[in-house]
């Protein structure tokens, strides 16, 4: 391949480390579920990807589009090639959490035969043209050796504005704010903050302390962040607060920064909803994908699975935790871990059974959910000794099973397991 003008030479053609892959698909504005990018098979500096998407049947999309005979959308089949050449782009730039990628036009898409689940799908773009901002793609979708989709695509490399700060807010020189950064009228940042690209204050915002906020992330008027523990132990000792990306804090959210005796450091992952009035504790470790509704609580030392749920008002004692796919009921008080996949319910917790309606929603497959079915029942009719040895002896032998198996041998403060109060199991649980 000869190089283009303005272009690098091709110096390596190489598998780029999941790492990286994902560190540039979260600079992509589109995320879960719409993340049509598996892996990155070639990448060619010169201006070429080559990209990979398996499509399996628990997609989102199929359970609409269309039921009894499941067909990819032509949309997200240019959606993903778009992703593809965004990442090219990302991973050319010199700083990509400056630059934002954008879909600006496509000609000539042509849908050669529908894409089913079970499909390999492998994804080539190349670029033809690059003027200033603007860069043109020649996209491919293939199967095999077969071409099931084309198209050429327009993307845009759009630089993030300088951060911008109302003149009425507080943030202290020692503040780093990165491009796209909005701080409103009457917030206070500290001099250790770090705030990440495009990421929104809407007012009244406070943030201080060491507190490392990704990119893309609202906060909405007095939430407060990464202050001080309400811990008596606290002596003032170094601790921090790390955030991912696309948060959403709503009004009146508290997060405090970690403890020497917790590890120093309390983490939330990426794309959670933090409602009104929420509060994360010191220490706390929170997932990725989670809802908190108003006035959820944590106390110290909690772990948050990625997927759960909690209702209003809903309390996890500290050093408990709530897993996977879990659904807490509003006002639930945890006292012990809650179990992954579960809807759990009541003062004191009580369980109800498999979050059946959250899991579907997800995505997971009808034999995935039949065997979580078939486990709780194990698990609501046994102690936990008990079932835990029925269900590694005898199965249902899935990995979600082996999820909820592994949860409870890692249990330090026990899980919960006592049944509803009339001893049945729930046939329908709370969204996830």
């Amino acid at each position: 391949m000869l190089p283009r003008p303005g272009l690098p030479e091709c110096t390596s053609l190489r598998r780029m480390s999941s790492g990286e892959i994902g560190r540039l698909v979260r600079q992509i504005p589109t995320q879960y579920p719409f993340v049509l990018v598996d892996r990155i098979v070639e990448h060619d500096p010169g201006g070429r990807l080559v990209a990979a998407k398996n499509v399996s049947g628990t997609e989102d999309f199929f359970s609409g589009h269309f039921p009894g005979q499941p067909v990819m959308p032509g949309v997200l089949l240019l959606e993903s090639l778009a992703q593809a050449a965004g990442i090219w782009l990302l991973k050319t730039a010199p700083d990509p959490s400056q630059v934002e990628i954008r879909v600006v036009g496509i000609d000539d898409a042509k849908f050669r035969r529908p894409i089913v689940p079970g499909d390999h799908l492998r994804l080539e773009v190349e670029l033809v043209h690059r003027r200033a901002e603007l860069c043109r793609f020649r996209g491919a979708v293939k199967i095999g050796d077969t071409r099931a989709a084309e198209a050429r695509l327009l993307l845009q490399v759009a630089t993030l504005p300088a951060p911008e700060v109302d003149p009425l807010a507080r943030v202290d020189p020692g503040a780093v704010l990165e491009p796209g950064v909005r701080v409103g009228p009457f917030c206070v940042i500290g001099s250790e903050v770090r705030l990440g690209s495009a990421s929104v204050l809407e007012s009244h915002v406070v943030i201080d302390g060491d507190t490392r906020v990704g990119a893309r992330n609202r906060f909405f008027p007095f939430s407060s962040i990464g202050l001080i523990p309400q811990d008596l132990k606290y002596r003032g000792e170094p601790s921090r607060v790390e955030i991912g990306d696309r948060n959403t804090f709503r009004e009146g959210t508290t997060v405090h920064r970690g403890t020497e005796g917790g590890g120093g450091v309390t983490r939330i992952g990426s794309d959670n909803l933090f409602m009104a009035q929420a509060h994360v504790a010191h220490d706390c470790q929170v997932g990725s994908h989670t809802v908190f509704a108003n006035s959820a609580a944590l106390s110290g030392h909690v772990e948050v699975q990625d997927y759960a749920i909690l209702g209003g008002f809903a309390g996890v004692h500290q050093f408990c935790r709530v897993g996977t796919h879990a659904f807490m009921g509003g006002a639930t008080v945890a006292t012990k871990d809650v179990l992954p996949f579960s809807m759990t319910v009541g003062d004191r917790a009580r369980l109800y059974g498999p979050n059946l309606v959250g899991l579907r929603r997800r995505g997971l497959s009808a034999e995935a959910i039949g065997a979580l079915k078939q486990a709780f029942r194990v698990l609501m009719r046994q102690n936990a000794s008990e079932a835990v040895h029925t269900l590694e002896t005898e199965g249902p032998h899935t990995p979600e099973v082996a999820t909820l198996v592994e949860f409870i041998r890692s249990a330090k403060r026990g899980v919960v397991l006592r049944p509803r109060a009339d001893g049945a199991g729930s046939e329908e649980g709370g969204e996830a």
